[in-house]
Order: structure tokens, then sequence, then C-alpha cells
């Protein structure tokens, strides 16, 4: 297992550790709902250095991104980002992915933990155009400081305004006494706040610095455990649950981040996918009884028969009820189908509902 550059601070406070996605990472620190609140009422940090970072540049990286990936990036300027996916040839999904415009041939990919090695290997076999690679993910750490005080909190660390960092936009600025920080807004959090990248060399001195800073904001360290139920929350896809090789975009209702104005690897099949409709989509839902539903557990009908998979499950801290998302045949798609989730042999009363779960006020 690998650690990141702040494993040992974690450690220091008591933190949970467990491997995930080949690292040691912080599950939690004084227990879920209470980080989960912290998050959604003030401000919290997440270690998520565990993310992988490709740089691609050249003047031909717009090229390959544009072929591996489901979005058009070509709209992208100089300090924007965007959400994308990268299609397999079969109509599933290699990963999920935020795209970043660092410089005008320059871009940052940002991809997940468990797929850094699967996603270099697919992107490297499409590049027959001689686009400079250089896979940065073992130097580079990124703190989430997510929360509706989280701008508040930081703005004495850095010389910009950080409210004019719109959503998926990004700068790349001083922060915490080190220059040359990227500090975007692409948060999975669905409570504000934004994102730390720096040099492992640097991190140490900024998750000190952002502690200080947000100290009196009652700032706290957050695990991963909580960043789930505040992903889930949202009706956020988490690859490897949501969305993964088996999956379509479409299926997963990512049809607005797969688009036709271009070609792409596979897109002529998902054309004709989108053309002809799915027959299953990933839904929310909700639970009408008491219970928990679980990742793999069985969606049912009334009758018993199994019509679908749950793929990701909690007990919501904001809504105290059972949530979770999972694929089902169209006739059970529309907001308050009724559903059962079978929980230890026990059909338990559900409805699907429209996303995102958790409304802020």
């Amino acid at each position: 297992m690998k650690n990141t550059a702040l494993t040992h601070i974690h450690e220091a406070l008591g933190a949970k550790i467990v491997p995930f996605a080949g690292y040691n990472m912080p599950v939690q620190y004084e227990g879920v709902t209470a980080e989960h609140e912290t998050v959604r009422n003030g401000v919290g940090v997440f270690d998520v250095s565990h993310m992988g970072e490709f740089l691609l540049s050249g003047p031909k990286a717009l090229d390959l991104i544009q072929k591996v990936s489901s979005n058009d990036a070509s709209v992208l300027t100089v300090g924007r980002a965007q959400y994308s996916c990268i299609p397999n040839e079969d109509g599933g999904v290699v990963d999920d992915l935020i795209i970043y415009r660092i410089k005008e041939e320059e871009y940052l990919l940002v991809v997940n933990a468990s797929n850094i090695e699967k996603d270099w290997n697919w992107i490297s076999s499409k590049n027959d155009m001689g686009v400079d690679m250089r896979n940065i993910s073992d130097d580079y750490s990124l703190l989430a400081i997510q929360g509706p005080k989280a701008v508040e909190a930081m703005q004495a660390l850095t010389s910009v305004d950080l409210s004019t960092i719109k959503y998926y936009h990004f700068e790349v600025a001083d922060f915490a006494g080190i220059e040359h920080v990227i500090i975007s807004a692409t948060g999975y959090t669905g409570s504000g706040g934004f994102e730390i990248y720096a040099k492992n060399s640097e991190i140490e001195q900024i998750w000190n610095k952002v502690f200080e800073a947000g100290a009196s904001h009652g700032i706290k360290p957050i695990g991963l455990a909580a960043r789930d139920t505040l992903r889930l929350e949202m009706g956020f896809c988490l690859y490897g649950n949501d969305i993964s090789d088996t999956t379509s975009p479409l299926e997963a209702g990512l049809g607005w981040i797969t688009k036709f104005t271009k070609e792409f690897t596979n897109s002529a099949a998902l054309k004709q996918q989108k053309e002809e409709g799915v027959t299953r989509k990933l839904v929310g839902f909700e639970l009408t009884e008491r219970g928990i539903p679980r990742h793999d557990y069985e969606i049912t009908d009334k009758e018993g028969n199994v019509i679908g998979i749950v793929t990701s499950g909690t007990m919501s801290p904001s809504l105290n009820k059972g949530i979770g998302l999972g694929y089902v045949p169209m006739a059970y798609a529309k907001a308050d189908s009724e559903i059962y989730i079978r929980i230890r042999k026990k059909d338990v009363a559900a409805k699907v509902v429209k996303l995102p779960f958790y409304k802020k006020e």
C-alpha cells in the first residue's frame, strides 16, 4: 500500500486508516455523520491525493483528448475544467475524469485512483499523434476543502478572490505561501468549496496553514466515508459502483457529457443507442420503510422478481432515510415508480425519485 504525503498526519489525528485503491487512506475521524454535517454546514478537508493526474501537451493534445473522451473538450478555454468519461469499445466506460485546460496546448486529466494504470495504458494506446504524456500522479497531492464556509475560511491564504471562481473553473495562483497552485471548483459534495493541487513536498505546509486559517470556522479533517455519503446525496456517480466497464454513459444518465458533435471511441454505437433508446437506466431511490440499502443488494418488483441491482446505497445523514442508486428496466425508471430492495431476504419498499436527493434550503 502506498501512503500519501499526509498519511502520518492522519495517523497522528487518530483517523481510521483503510486500504483504498492501493493507498492507505483515512476513512473516518470522529464518525461519518458528524463529518458529513461538518461539510454540509461548515467546512471540512479531504486528503484525496490518491487521485491520478496526467499532463498532456503539444499541438495535438486536444485531438487526443477529443478522440478518447465523450464530452467536447474543444469548448474549454484556459482556466476552465470539464467533467467527461472515457468510453471503451464495448459500450462501457473505462473511467470518468475531469479535464483542465492549463495552457493553450496543455491539459491536466484527473482520473480515479483505482484506474491510474488502466487509464494511462488506454490513452497511451490511442496516442498515435505524438502527444507528450506525463503521469505525474506520484508527485502531486490533492486537498478538497469543502463546505459553505470554505471560501470565507480560506480567503486569507491567497491573493485570488475565491468567491469569483465559478463552478468548473480554476486559477493557478498563490495559496498558503506556495506559488503556482491549482485552485479549482469542481466539488464532489454539493456544498461548495474548492480543490488544491500541489506538489507532495508542499502539501504539508498547505495542510497546516489551511487548518490555522480555518480554526475559527470550525474546520475539521474529513474521511472517505463521509465523502461517499455526501456525493451520494447529490446523485453523483462513483466509478466501480455506478459506472463501470459494462455500463453505458447513456444508461448512467451521462448523456449530457456524451457529445455526438465529434467522433470518439465507440461514438457510432453510442449514438445508435441514443437513437434507439436504452433498455435500463440508473435511478435514484429512497426507502419508504426502515432499512439501509447497500451496494449489490437486489432490486425487485412487487411480485418479488429481481429487476436490478443497487450500485450505491446508504443511510442519508441529511435526510435520515435510506437512499441509493441502481439500474432498473425503463418501465421502472420514472419518478414515483414503486420498487423494493431485498435486505436480508426481506423486500423493503422504495420509490424512484428525481436527483439530487439533497437540495439546499
